[in-house]
């Protein structure tokens, strides 16, 4: 049986985690979270998205 998750539910998770058991203050949860936005809307977006997208395939290609 596959499950999928999506990654940006990981990603939301793992920022959880952070904030919740590393002690990260949430103002600064929220400035990373603010600077992703403003970073997916620049010229840097699709090589990120590809990058990401090639890291993903390889760690579940089997």
């Amino acid at each position: 049986m596959t499950v999928t998750l999506p990654l940006v539910f990981v990603l939301g998770v793992a920022a959880i985690a952070a904030a919740k058991y590393l002690g990260v203050r949430p103002w600064l949860v929220v400035l990373i979270a603010l600077f992703g936005f403003y970073l997916a809307h620049s010229f840097l977006a699709s090589a990120i998205d590809t990058t990401t997208r090639t890291g993903v395939t390889a760690v579940t290609h089997h």
